[in-house]
Parts: structure tokens; C-alpha cells; sequence
């Protein structure tokens, strides 16, 4: 059977992602990935070096996806499919590209976590994030801003005569493109992955990658990988090197036996072969291998615990067995960000397929005789010099123009190429993908003049790159272009300037809550909450009074109105908070975020049993993120009893 590409649907019940959170994202990520200087003495001295290289300030130019809610509906979902006689490929190009599903087609198996629903989580470094199948995560420690953003795809020819899929898009945090080729030659069992991260600037760039692949979790379920030794990150944020695979009484490489999650970075041998594997009680299971670029390798567990389990039950619907991810990346812990030189690239092959090893050895206490078997099997189904040898024959491919176009992605990288110069050989970021968000941008670029809007809206996204921020420093100062070149000022670590830049803004502007809001920021950040309360407030107080109908309206409240609220509660202005709970739309009071802000206020002004009563009637907070014990802490303020299972999301072991 030849390999066939098609695009295709896929149904599934799905939650809406929402409209984007229109206020810029001037906060640092939440640093649950973090570790300071104090915690990296000790380590090994180029894992120290880049994990302090080039650390996040900000998630700036992107903005947050926090519109979600949990109700699901039938959607569509375009999907490019890729088959040959041993392997059915389902790709999700407007979902960050996502291979949704691998099936062993004679035998039937699913070889990957295929999550029935399609349900929004905030796990992605920008908010929504979902979980299943294999996902290419880009940019910076964490899941990629672009889980649930839309890819370039393209057909192209495969270096056997065939036909493989490009996927390509600019990431927007480090400025930098990147390709995925999916190749499946016709008579083969693995998916070949051909990846390419490049670096088209005149300066160094960190880069990231980890291929985060969900496998199916049960009892029986062993992940494999050729290494004595871990590196063991848990949520007290502490990265200890431990033995594999029994660490404080318990074998670490069945993920159920763990109660808490983690993750286990492993210390794979200089020279061995990178390969990790995920193998059910029958020896049976999913294997992927690489070329040495890719040389760490890790297993991530939910465990056996509550929190753990209610994540699972979180992130798709009940009745659905668990997951645990393998997966493999550029170094050895996701904590570390590698230096790409300028105008250098990084590229490597994957490939991803069936295996099948003796169970008697695969489970066997012997671990040395279990790993062999395991990679004795994948010798025998993919012997690594025919993965070398299929890295220089896509090699050769790279730089191949796509054809036949199967998705649109955004305008970013079209607008980055025509204002840079620069030139992409493979990776075509055509100016048709110019959108309105890029519209203005295209303006200052072209009259040296940022637009003054049409019309009352919310402002659109701020870009904060050096040439950008050149730009907006040499335009009139009209209050947007002072508003837009605060935030690049701030993104480039001069606070004092951006301050400046948003007040001068602030003197002459019609909408004045875009700018107070920067500034109450600033004060929150810079250690005055009293100050910070009383921005919010105002800033929320003009919002209001300006705002209109519309998606992008509601969403500017949404995301002020908390942000206003929980400065106001932690300053203890109580009347202020009350106000703010007073002026929003009432559909935005049911959203659990205001559920559970209500019940701190209700609190603070004494009515701790009506505050209790808000727990007791139930609310879900769609956007709860990673490692956060909002609820928890909210419910023991409240109460001695023990945390409801619905509540229950702890990620570590009590204090």
C-alpha cells in the first residue's frame, strides 16, 4: 500500500477556546519550572549554565488564553491523515499540530493517549492547553504558546519519491521559525519526524524543544529508557539526582507508583542511543528514537494520588483511562534553554512506532536485562543506522518548497520576513497571511506612524522586539503608540522608562484603562499593593464606564475585574472590592474565577458560613493553572474540614 495523505474531520466533543485575554502579559510565567541560584549549586556545570540562560521576563508578545469554559459541544476539527499498510497518522494542524492519533493498523492499537474530548486546560506557558498525542513544544520551559494556535501546512515531497507533510510557524517568544516534516514511507512501521529550529538573526537565541508524547497509563505500564541514573523534579521545585529505577522504596519507572506528580529527567550516556519506550504488561507498546541532537529524555507521571488523579479527570471526561507523557528534547532537563548561534539552525530526526519486547525480561526485576530487552527489540524493528540514514535523506529535503497548501497559520513570521529581509528556503511566510492584527504594525513599519484606532476597542497586541521597540521610540507620541512602547520598554527590563512612556500616554489618552492598568502593574510588581490596589480600581472603573457589547469587551472585564478584585482583597479595601463585584456583567459573576473571589469576600467582610455556601453549591474554574493551591488555601481559610475531591488539585505533599 503507497503512503496517502488526505485531509479529513474530526468530531469531538470540545469546549470553545474563547476570545484572547486583551490585556498584555507583563507578569514573569508562574516559575513553577523554576529554579533559583541557590537551588542550581551543585548541579553539573552546563546544566547550572542553561538553566540561568535567557529565563522568560514575560510572555510578551503573546497574549493569554484564559476565554475557555468546560461545556462541550460536537465540533469539527481539520485534520490531515497520513497512512501507509502499518501506520494510520492524525494530524491537527490548527492545534499547534498535534499528531492526535497513531494506530497500528494490523493490530488495531492505538499506539499513543488519544483524548476523546477536545478540553482547554491551563497548562500552555499562554493559558489553554490540551492534553493526548504527541505535541511539539517550542520556545521556552513549559508547553508551547502555540497548543491551541493554528500551524502552515503544506504537502512536500519525501525523500523516497513519496509525499511528506510540512508543518512550519514562527514562534513568537524567542523570534524564531521552525519546521516539523512528517514522513511515512510506504513500507515502513515508524513515523519518520524531521525537525528544524532556525535562528535567521545577527545574535545568539535560546532555544527549547521537548516532544511531548501522552501514552496510555495502567497498572502494567513501564517506561524504558537507557539510563541508570535521573534527574527527580517535583512541585517543591528541587531538582536531586536518583537512581533508576527504585528510588525510596518504589520502582519510579511504572508511573502509578509514584503518588504525586513529577517528572524524571534521565541521564541517557554520552554515545548511547537516545530512545525512550512505553510498554504495557504484555511487552507491547509505543517506542521513540532520534538522531544524538535530541539527547534528553524524560518520563512525566500524574501518580496514584488525588491531586493527580483529579488532573486526569480535569483534562478530559470521566470513565477515560490515564496517561502518563514520554518524551525528548535538546537537553537534559526542560529546566535549560540552548544557545542557537546567529544565523545557525539545529536539526534531527525522530521516529515514532510500535514495539514489542519479551514481558517476562520487559517486567523483570532486573533492569539492565529490561531496558536491553527493549532495546534489543527496537535493534530489531529500526536499527539506528537506518535512522541516520533517513536524517540525510530528509536532510536534503529541508529546504524543498512546499506545494499544495492544507492550512494557514498566523501572519506573525509574514510580517517578521518582509520587515527583516529575511529569507527562509522551505518555511514560506507568504504576505497573503497578513491579518488586521498585523495591519498596523505593516503601517509604522512602512510611514514610521502607529495608527490611531478606528474605533473604541480594546488595543490590540503589542509586539516587543528591538526593531519594533526602535520603531514605536521614533513615532509621534500618540497615546496607543505610548501605551504599545511601554510594553516593549517593560518586555526589554527598562521599568523605569516603560512608567514613563504609559504616564506620558496617560495625559492625553480617550481610553485611559489600558494604561492604568500598565501601571498598577508596575506598582504591584515594584512592592506597593496599596498603590496597585487603588490602579486597579480606577483602571476597572474606566473600563466600565467605557465599555460596549462585543466578545472583546467582555473579556477585557473579565481579565481586569480579577486582576482588580485580588489586588483590592490582598490590599484589604473591601468597599473598593465590593464595587468592582457590583459593576461587573452579571453572566461574568458565575464564572468560577468570581465564584471563588466572591467567596474571599464574603469572607473578609465576616460572612464566613455565605462564603462556605459558595464551596458547598459548587464552581469550577476553568483556567486553574499548573501547581496552583488557590482552592485549597481558599477552603482551609474557611474551614477545618477536609478539601472535597472536587476541589482536590494539590500537586505535592502538604507542607
Amino acid at each position: 500500500m503507497a503512503t496517502t495523505v488526505r485531509r479529513a474531520v474530526l468530531t469531538l466533543p470540545a469546549a470553545p477556546l474563547g476570545p484572547e485575554n486583551p490585556l498584555p502579559a507583563l507578569r514573569a510565567p508562574d516559575g513553577v519550572h523554576v529554579l533559583d541560584e541557590r537551588a542550581r549549586e551543585g548541579l553539573p556545570r552546563d546544566m547550572a549554565r542553561q538553566i540561568g540562560y535567557e529565563p522568560l521576563r514575560s510572555l510578551l508578545p503573546v497574549r493569554i488564553l484564559d476565554g475557555y469554559g468546560r461545556s462541550r459541544a460536537e465540533l469539527e476539527f481539520e485534520s490531515i491523515v497520513i497512512e501507509n499498510a502499518h501506520l494510520r497518522v492524525t494530524v491537527l494542524p490548527g492545534l499547534g499540530g498535534r499528531v492526535h492519533s497513531l494506530v497500528h493498523l494490523p493490530t488495531g492499537r492505538e499506539l499513543l493517549y488519544r483524548n476523546p474530548v477536545f478540553q482547554p486546560a491551563n497548562f500552555a506557558l499562554n493559558g489553554a492547553w490540551f492534553s493526548g498525542g504527541i505535541e511539539w513544544n517550542t520556545g521556552a520551559t513549559g508547553h508551547t504558546t502555540l497548543s491551541c494556535a493554528p500551524l502552515h501546512a503544506a504537502l512536500v515531497p519525501a525523500p523516497d519519491g513519496g509525499v511528506m507533510v510540512r508543518l512550519w510557524e514562527w514562534e513568537r517568544l524567542r523570534d524564531l521559525p521552525f519546521q516539523v516534516d512528517l514522513w511515512l514511507p510506504e513500507d515502513s512501521e515508524f513515523l519518520y519526524v524531521g525537525v528544524r529550529v532556525r535562528n535567521p538573526h545577527e545574535r545568539p537565541a535560546p532555544v527549547y524543544w521537548w516532544s511531548n508524547i501522552a501514552v496510555p497509563e495502567d497498572a502494567g505500564t513501564r517506561v524504558l529508557v537507557p539510563a541508570d541514573e535521573a534527574w527527580h523534579f517535583g512541585y517543591e521545585r528541587s531538582l536531586r539526582r536518583i537512581p533508576v529505577p527504585e528510588w525510596q522504596g518504589a520502582d519510579r519507572t511504572y508511573p502509578l507508583r509514584s503518588e504525586y506528580p513529577a517528572d524524571f529527567f534521565y541521564e541517557v550516556p554520552d554515545g548511547a542511543r537516545p530512545w525512550i519506550a512505553s510498554l504495557d504488561a504484555g511487552g507491547q507498546g509505543l517506542v521513540q528514537t532520534s538522531t544524538r541532537r535530541l539527547r534528553g529524555r524524560k518520563l512525566f507521571v500524574w501518580g496514584a494520588g488525588g491531586g493527580g488523579r483529579r488532573w486526569q479527570e480535569w483534562l478530559t471526561e470521566p470513565g477515560t483511562g490515564g496517561y502518563a507523557e514520554i518524551q525528548a528534547g535538546l537537553a537534559r532537563t526542560q529546566l535549560e534553554h540552548v544557545r542557537l548561534d546567529a544565523g545557525a539552525e539545529f536539526c534531527w530526526l525522530e521516529a515514532y512506532g510500535p514495539l514489542a519486547a519479551d514481558p517476562a525480561a520487559v517486567h523483570g526485576a532486573d533492569w539492565k536485562a529490561a531496558r536491553g530487552a527493549a532495546e534489543e527489540a527496537l535493534a530489531r524493528a529500526l536499527p539506528a543506522d537506518r535512522v541516520e540514514a533517513a536524517y540525510k535523506a530528509w536532510l536534503g529535503c529541508a529546504d524543498t518548497e512546499p506545494g499544495e497548501r492544507l492550512a494557514e497559520g498566523s501572519g506573525w513570521g509574514a510580517l517578521e520576513v518582509l520587515c527583516g529581509g529575511l529569507v527562509l528556503p522551505g518555511t514560506p511566510f507568504e504576505q497573503s497571511t497578513l491579518g488586521e492584527e498585523q495591519e498596523p504594525w505593516l503601517e509604522l513599519w512602512r510611514t514610521g506612524v502607529f495608527p490611531k484606532p478606528r474605533r473604541a476597542a480594546p488595543p490590540g497586541p503589542s509586539l516587543v522586539a528591538a526593531h519594533w521597540r526602535d520603531m514605536l521610540e521614533t513615532a509621534p507620541a500618540e497615546p496607543l503608540t505610548e501605551y504599545h512602547l511601554g510594553v516593549a520598554q517593560w518586555h526589554a527590563g527598562d521599568i523605569a522608562q516603560a512608567v514613563r512612556s504609559w504616564e506620558r500616554g496617560l495625559a492625553s489618552a480617550p481610553s485611559r484603562w489600558p494604561l492604568l492598568r500598565c501601571l498598577a502593574v508596575a506598582d504591584e510588581l515594584a512592592g506597593d499593593p496599596l498603590r496597585a490596589a487603588a490602579g486597579f480600581a480606577e483602571a476597572f472603573e474606566d473600563l466600565a464606564g467605557e465599555s460596549r457589547d462585543g466578545e472583546r469587551w467582555a473579556a477585557a472585564e473579565a481579565a481586569l475585574g480579577r486582576e482588580a478584585m485580588a489586588a483590592l482583597l490582598a490590599a484589604g479595601r473591601l468597599p473598593e472590592a465590593r464595587r468592582v463585584w457590583d459593576r461587573l456583567r452579571p453572566a461574568l459573576r458565575e464564572h468560577g474565577r468570581f465564584r471563588l473571589l466572591a467567596a474571599r469576600l464574603l469572607a473578609a467582610e465576616g460572612h464566613v458560613a455565605a462564603a462556605r455556601r459558595v464551596f458547598e453549591d459548587g464552581f469550577d474554574i476553568p483556567d486553574l493553572r499548573e501547581g496552583e493551591e488557590t482552592l485549597s488555601e481558599a477552603w482551609s481559610a474557611l474551614t477545618d474540614r477536609p478539601l472535597p475531591p472536587h476541589y482536590d488539585f494539590r500537586m505535592r505533599p502538604s507542607p
